[in-house]
């Protein structure tokens, strides 16, 4: 999902949803994270979640914090 305005992006697959990560920047120069998810149905869906300046540290604090108290499966 390549675009004149990415600078990274990652997909994960995970059964049948799969999510993409991604980091844009506006065009007022400023960058941001989006997480998309895609769900496999009938209909499909998909969202998107953007997140700007400070929030992306906290946030990723939160994740970290978060996936400590989730076992991970194999």
């Amino acid at each position: 999902m390549a675009n004149d305005n990415g600078l990274y992006s990652t997909v994960v697959k995970s059964g049948k949803n799969t999510y993409f990560v991604d980091v844009k920047e506006a065009k007022n120069g400023n960058k941001y994270l989006a997480i998309t998810e895609s769900q496999a149905g009938d209909p499909p869906r998909k969202s998107t979640i953007r997140i700007f300046g400070e929030a992306i540290g906290k946030l990723r604090d939160a994740v970290a914090e978060a996936s400590a108290t989730i076992p991970e499966q194999q």
